[in-house]
C-alpha cells in the first residue's frame, strides 16, 4: 500500500475520522504504518498487519480519546508498546506534549526512530517501568493514559501517581468493564481519584466494543504509591 492507497482506503472506509486529518498528518500515519510493518518483521510489535486493520484497530482506536485531550497539556502514555495511543495522538494534537514510557528497550528503539522520521517534536520517549519513573515524575502530568496494559486496580496504581490534582486518567478498555470497575473502587479512592465517567461505544461502524474510563484526580496520591516494581500486579489494591 502506498500513500495514495492508504488515503483512499481510510477516506472510503472511515470518512468521519479521515475528515479530521490534514494531508501532512495523513502522510505521517502512512510513514508510521510502513515503519511498524518493517520493524514487525524483526520483532513482535503487533499481531495486526493488514493495513485496513491497522487504521481501525490502532490509529482510529487511539484517536478515540482525543476529545479528552486539551492543547498545551502534558500527557503520559504508560506501557505504550508500539506507540498506542501516544503516537497517533501526537500526530493529531501537535500542540500537546507527550511522554511515552515502556519497559522493553527494543520497543524504545523503534519509537525513537518513529519520533525522528515523523519529526514529532512534541514527543519524548523513555525506557522505564511506571513504578520507577513515577518517583522522579510524580504529579507532573495533566493526563495519564494507557491501552491494554493491566486490569483497572493495577493500572490506576501505575497512572494516578503521575497525574496532577484536577488532572485525569483515561483508561482505554474493551467490553465488560463493570467487573473491573467494581474491583477498582478501593484503588480509585486510595490513590486520590474519582470516577468521572465511562464512555461506551462501538469502534466506528463495527461491532468492536470499547470503553474509555475517565478518572479525575481530586487529591494527592499517598507517597507510598506506586509501590515497588512488580508489587502492584502481584498484590493489587482491593
Amino acid at each position: 500500500m502506498n500513500f495514495e492507497e492508504l488515503k483512499k482506503e481510510w477516506t472510503k472506509e472511515y470518512p468521519e475520522s479521515a475528515n479530521k486529518i490534514a494531508e501532512e498528518q495523513m502522510q505521517k500515519f502512512f510513514s508510521y504504518m510502513e515503519l511498524l510493518l518493517e520493524w514487525n518483521q524483526k520483532m513482535n510489535l503487533t499481531a495486526i498487519t493488514d493495513p485496513k486493520e491497522i487504521i481501525l484497530k490502532h490509529f482510529i482506536d487511539s484517536m478515540t480519546i482525543s476529545p479528552y485531550i486539551e492543547e498545551e497539556k502534558k500527557v503520559i502514555d504508560v506501557g505504550t508498546g508500539a506507540g498506542f495511543p501516544g503516537i497517533p495522538l501526537a500526530i493529531i494534537c501537535p500542540n500537546t506534549s507527550f511522554t511515552l514510557i515502556d519497559a522493553l528497550n527494543k520497543r524504545i528503539s523503534f519509537l525513537k526512530e518513529i519520533v525522528t522520521k515523523l519529526q514529532l517534536s512534541n514527543v519524548v520517549v523513555e525506557h522505564a517501568r511506571a513504578e520507577d519513573f513515577a518517583k522522579e515524575n510524580r504529579e507532573k502530568y495533566d493526563i495519564a493514559t494507557s491501552r491494554a496494559v493491566a486490569n483497572l486496580p493495577v493500572l490506576l496504581e501505575y497512572l494516578l501517581p503521575f497525574v496532577k490534582k484536577e488532572g485525569k486518567c483515561i483508561c482505554m478498555k474493551g467490553p465488560n468493564i463493570q467487573e473491573e470497575l467494581k474491583e477498582a473502587k478501593k484503588a480509585i479512592t486510595v490513590l486520590g481519584g474519582k470516577l468521572e465517567k465511562v464512555d461506551y461505544f462501538h469502534l466506528m461502524d463495527t461491532e468492536i466494543e470499547r470503553n474509555n474510563v475517565v478518572i479525575k484526580k481530586i487529591k494527592n496520591t499517598p507517597l507510598q504509591y506506586p509501590r515497588k516494581s512488580g508489587i502492584p500486579s502481584k498484590n493489587p489494591i482491593r
